[in-house]
């Protein structure tokens, strides 16, 4: 791996303290997360910038902003959120002549009033609709973190997660239905945090999930998570009395850990034996009801049908299909094998396995497992070859259905049971990405966010290298 040329900025906790003790302001600090944005770097992760808007009141707040919990620092936004006079096209051609937003979102409007600067509309994949990152509408983001070798970001919060990996934002608004926020924390080495779905109010966003949306944050560090959670959550999360050893943590067996490549493997199995020796109560648990999850959505998940009723209600599907990501196409055409019979079964079964998985974790505070399984393969091995290559187009779709089906598959678990579950890096620094899930179900976010900056602490240390 050949490591990012792009310097390590510091997150959001110490640029704020910069500014309050007067060594930085947040016009220097905007001065800079435009020329990130701007920069190569930073290429297809912003749909639209709003460069001398964010400049102009970075200006303006640069004296005052101190005390804010934002300070007047850079935020993006995926480009499924309202923000006034803008159109939310949810990375879609079939949307950009969409009426622009009569106000901002309940979200967007919480950045703002805390403080935050908004830097532009970020990149993602269409409808939301794939953990791989890629959209051939706009480009796909290049994942920071190897210079040698184009990488995915991952996604759907594709151009969130890099603007943060970059430097360029502090904060990235996106949204997590089966791991979005996730994913592309995990594969650019940040820090996504997805909370219990109804913390935060969907208003405003173009759904993929009803069901299963939910709108969230990527961040540089898990302090910074914490930030962002409060101000979008309305809500605070008390600081953390215990030491580490005082938490119950469970590993789940089943599933979870199936089919990991070498890095993963390394640096989940290191990190475990690093949080071990430092005093953690860590227990290997087989959660088998994971397991069931093949049958209970045999003939289809939520995101398919939810979607298809959302877009035909404006119109847009079938009328426009030729227009969308045909893999997006080829989603969202999956819920024409699934009966409204089907969808009211699946309710009632998910609720029943929400119930026997909150049995099985009963006692613990938390469960550790990999976020995906895999580091970040090559933009190319997915890319299609654009019509050149019928063989190789058809090698490279089985190879993207392949990645997307990994990705997803440790992190939908969690949206499925209607939990909360942050990512944070435990890699090495001479290793790509890779990283560390902290979940548990319902309503439990502030205990998941609390162990992850215990665990987080215990995984900087220098040793860990």
């Amino acid at each position: 791996m050949s490591s990012s040329p792009l310097p390590q900025r510091p997150d959001l906790f110490s640029t704020r303290q910069a500014i309050l003790e007067g060594r930085s302001s947040a016009a220097q600090e905007m001065a800079q997360s435009l020329a990130i944005a701007q920069s190569e770097a930073c290429a297809h992760t912003f749909l639209h910038l709003d460069a001398h808007t964010a400049a102009a009141q970075a200006a303006q707040t640069a004296q005052a902003s101190g005390a804010q919990p934002l300070a007047g620092l850079a935020v993006s936004v995926k480009d499924l959120f309202d923000v006034q006079g803008q159109v939310s096209s949810a990375g879609s051609r079939v949307l950009a002549q969409a009426a622009p937003a009569a106000a901002d979102c309940p979200a967007v409007a919480r950045l703002k009033a805390a403080g935050g600067v908004l830097l532009g509309r970020t990149n993602m994949v269409e409808f939301a609709f794939s953990g791989v990152g890629a959209n051939p509408h706009y480009g796909t983001p290049v994942n920071p973190c190897d210079s040698a070798t184009a990488r995915i970001p991952g996604g759907s919060s594709s151009g969130a997660a890099v603007s943060v990996a970059t430097g360029a934002a502090f904060i990235g608004l996106g949204s997590d239905t089966g791991g979005s926020i996730r994913i592309p924390a995990a594969l650019c080495g940040i820090v996504g945090f997805k909370p219990t779905a109804r913390a935060v109010p969907t208003t405003g966003a173009v759904p993929l999930s009803t069901t299963l949306d939910t709108v969230c944050a990527l961040t540089r560090s898990v302090r910074d998570a914490i930030t962002a959670h409060e101000i979008l959550s309305a809500s605070s999360v008390p600081p953390g009395s215990k030491p580490l050893a005082a938490y119950k943590l469970a590993v789940a067996r089943t599933t979870m850990l199936d089919a990991l490549d070498a890095t993963v493997a390394v640096a989940f199995e290191r990190a475990l034996a690093r949080l071990r020796a430092a005093g953690a109560q860590i227990t290997d648990i087989a959660l088998s009801e994971i397991a069931d999850l093949g049958t209970i959505q045999s003939r289809g998940g939520f995101s398919a049908p939810e979607a298809m009723a959302w877009q035909r209600a404006r119109g847009l599907w079938p009328a426009q299909r030729e227009h969308y990501d045909p893999r997006v196409a080829q989603r969202i055409a999956l819920a024409d094998n699934m009966s409204a019979a089907d969808y009211v079964s699946l309710q009632t079964q998910r609720n029943g396995w929400i119930g026997r998985v909150e049995l099985a974790l009963a006692g613990f505070d938390a469960v550790l497992s990999p976020t995906v399984p895999i580091t970040a393969p090559s933009i190319a091995s997915v890319a299609p070859s654009q019509g050149v290559d019928a063989a190789l187009d058809a090698a490279r779709d089985a190879e993207f259905w392949r990645v997307n089906a990994l990705l997803l598959r440790n992190t939908s678990v969690v949206n499925l049971l209607d939990g909360c579950a942050i990512s944070l890096p435990c890699q090495a620094a001479d290793e790509l990405p890779v990283g560390l899930m902290v979940w548990h179900g319902a309503m439990r976010d502030n205990t998941v966010l609390r162990t992850a900056q215990l665990i987080e602490a215990v995984l900087q240390t220098k040793s860990s290298s």
